[in-house]
């Protein structure tokens, strides 16, 4: 974070993280879990937030010049408040409160296992899209 201007980095970080938020709150909505059921409403969010997190540090990192609010606004901003992996916790824990240890289970290492993998992906298919002599390296 530059040191003359925090500020407008912090600001684009919350209007990105406000946005990121409501969007996982309306896909939570639409696809509700009931209290001993695999909350696939958080998974899916978490494993799109971490494909498109890897597309996104290729694109900033490897396509385009920096450009300072970018990363904090989109990476930061928008894909941190739509991934939720505290909630991820919270959600396993209300299923070993139901009585569901083996979902809990399942849950967290699904989660852990498939957000990686996705995260890659999102990063090797960005790259085979643009291209390799479309890629440059900026300092």
């Amino acid at each position: 974070m530059t040191q003359s201007r925090p500020w407008a980095v912090l600001a684009v970080i919350g209007a990105g993280g406000a946005l990121g938020s409501l969007a996982r709150f309306g896909v939570e909505q639409v696809f509700p879990t009931a209290p001993s059921g695999f909350p696939w409403a958080t998974f899916g969010v978490n494993v799109a937030g971490c494909l498109l997190i890897g597309g996104l540090m290729v694109l900033a990192n490897e396509v385009r010049t920096p450009q300072r609010l970018l990363r904090p606004f989109l990476g930061v901003g928008v894909l941190g408040g739509f991934t939720t992996f505290s909630f991820h916790v919270l959600e396993a824990h209300g299923l070993l409160e139901a009585r569901a240890a083996g979902t809990a289970l399942a849950y967290l290492a699904a989660t852990a296992v498939v957000a990686v993998v996705a995260a890659y992906a999102g990063m090797a298919t960005t790259r085979r899209l643009i291209g390799s002599d479309a890629r440059r390296r900026t300092a």
